[in-house]
């Protein structure tokens, strides 16, 4: 019998309309547009606005998107893993109210938080679902909200961030196509470089802390930036090693978009030209665990059956990895 792959059989996305230019920034902040692109590679973002919106609701569309474009019943869906650090609240999970909105009512469903490599660790862990023949249809969910925890007065990380969601669909298959192999790491020593320091258990919330301002995202950049750049370029080389493969070979990497410099890096060396990497930070930013799947999202039309992919991402915690796939479609 031949071996079960988890593969990616389908992918939606969705994005708001609402475009935050580098050009509305400098009216916000002491920034220019000059200042932001040749640090970060970010030209706009998009954010979400409207009362009562959430990760959910970006979500729900991604889903429909996905559902509507492969022409899926909802109940089919057994199982959703949601990627998120901003979740609609601390309780329920984000991906129960999802499968509410989007109509997957015979699916099961829970979160996921690794930071930004959070999309990683849930592909992962749902490929287990479909190779061990416990599931057929399993959908994975990235989705932040980042307008919601960034501080408009901090250049250093408002110039970052921005809301979208992507999710891809995962099904068995025995000819040898979708996940092959995947590298996770994750070191909790770097939590002092990245985090949010109130609103967990540690910190409630309080007074003091909103007036403080510590429900914003906070990031010591130069501390995070060297690691991220040896560690996802390290963990993209050694899952191409141990799978014998040359830059040659890999047809595209998708990389998380943080920070356009970490992606190069890692594309110099896994020796493969940026014309094969996915990169849409220049529109989008750091959409944290929508990245990836974003990426695949607006690729979709570009990708072939058996095309060797790497995926690899690095975030707070610290957190990081690479995944190793042969498309399915």
């Amino acid at each position: 019998m031949n071996k079960v792959h988890a593969a990616i059989t389908a992918v939606g996305g969705y994005v708001p309309d609402y475009v935050l230019t580098n050009a509305e920034l400098e009216t916000m902040m002491d920034t220019t547009d000059e200042w932001i692109q040749t640090r970060t590679g970010v030209k706009e973002r998009r954010i979400q606005k409207g009362v009562g919106l959430g990760s959910s609701d970006m979500a729900t569309e991604a889903v429909k998107d996905l559902l509507k474009k492969k022409n899926i019943n909802p109940l089919d869906i057994e199982l959703l893993i949601c990627a998120t650090v901003t979740p609609d609240m601390q309780f329920p999970a984000a991906a129960n109210i999802i499968t509410d909105k989007a109509g997957l009512t015979n699916a099961w469903s829970f979160d996921m938080n690794a930071a930004c490599c959070g999309f990683l660790y849930a592909l992962t862990t749902a490929a287990q679902y479909i190779e061990s023949g416990r599931h057929k249809k399993v959908m994975v969910v990235g989705v932040d909200k980042m307008s919601s925890i960034v501080n408009y007065e901090d250049r250093t990380t408002s110039i970052l961030f921005g809301d979208a969601a992507g999710v891809v669909l995962l099904e068995p298959n025995t000819e040898g196509y979708g996940m092959i192999d995947s590298l996770l790491r994750s070191n909790g020593m770097g939590r002092t470089f990245l985090h949010q320091k109130a609103g967990g258990s540690v910190k409630p919330a309080s007074i003091e802390t909103v007036m403080n301002k510590e429900h914003y995202i906070y990031q010591e950049g130069q501390q995070v930036f060297k690691f991220a750049v040896k560690n996802m370029a390290d963990v993209s080389a050694e899952i191409m090693e141990r799978n014998n493969l040359k830059g040659s070979d890999i047809a595209w990497l998708v990389p998380h978009q943080a920070n356009k410099r970490i992606i190069t890096a890692t594309a110099d060396r896994m020796n493969l030209p940026m014309e094969q990497v996915m990169i849409n930070i220049d529109r989008y930013g750091n959409t944290t665990n929508a990245t990836i799947p974003l990426c695949l999202w607006e690729w979709e039309s570009k990708l072939h059956k058996g095309d060797n992919i790497v995926l690899a991402a690095f975030g707070g915690g610290f957190t990081w990895g690479a995944t190793y796939m042969k498309w399915a479609y």
